[in-house]
């Protein structure tokens, strides 16, 4: 049976009182990206109701069909060039966006949406969808908190900026300065990645991957975050 998110439907797994909580389950995994396997004892109501001759088990798969995500990778370096290269490779739909035209280019990124302007300009007017991963991965401490400012209230699918936890902690500073409320810094994923003892700007760029691989998965990534960044409170 097909279930689409505006709730019409192809095709049936039986009816009555278990095709409808199976409807609604199929509903939730299109909005979390993770499959279900559902379990229901048919008893002699569901059986008569039916057509069955007995009762039973019945198992459902519910499998989420979604388009390919969106990668917004803010910053065309060295980080931005081989997450690009290995993101695409598994499905990411990749946007780049510097203000540096010799390092944002499609020569550089094949196949990328790639955007050359100053990144504040662009992020403050960008409509990037909820269901998008953004990492900002850009040359400096200043574009980095520009990019953050403009981008940890968005309510989005992954937001991760690079750095380490000292200047991840200043910037998370000036932001609160600011006024960000604490619970939109709370959402970010940073320092960026997964904890596997990255050095090189590709290994980095592994890193970071495996991460958005495992929260497109659902995925409980505490244990092997490298977020480990205090936040200020009122």
């Amino acid at each position: 049976m097909l279930v689409w998110a505006d709730g019409r439907t192809l095709g049936t797994i039986g009816g009555g009182c278990y095709e409808n909580d199976a409807f609604w389950k199929a509903r939730e995994a299109l909005s979390s990206g993770r499959p279900l396997l559902l379990h229901y004892e048919l008893n002699d109501d569901f059986a008569q109701e039916n057509g069955l001759i007995c009762g039973g088990r019945m198992d459902v798969h519910v499998d989420p069909l979604t388009p390919s995500p969106r990668l917004f990778i803010i910053g065309a370096g060295h980080v931005g060039f081989h997450l690009a290269k290995i993101a695409a490779d598994v499905g990411f739909r990749i946007h780049v966006v510097d203000d540096r035209e010799k390092f944002a280019n499609t020569d550089r990124f094949p196949g990328a949406d790639v955007v050359v302007e100053p990144i504040p300009t662009w992020l403050h007017r960008a409509d990037i969808p909820a269901s998008s991963y953004v990492v900002v991965v850009t040359r400096g401490h200043q574009h980095d908190l520009d990019a953050m400012r403009a981008l940890a209230a968005r309510d989005l699918k992954y937001l991760g900026l690079i750095g380490s936890r000292a200047k991840v902690a200043r910037i998370y500073d000036a932001l609160h300065e600011e006024g960000m409320p604490p619970e939109c810094l709370q959402r970010v994923h940073a320092p960026i990645g997964l904890e596997i003892g990255a050095v090189t700007p590709a290994e980095i760029a592994v890193s970071i991957l495996a991460e958005l691989i495992a929260i497109s998965r659902g995925v409980d990534t505490s244990s092997m975050s490298m977020k480990r960044v205090r936040i200020k409170a009122e």
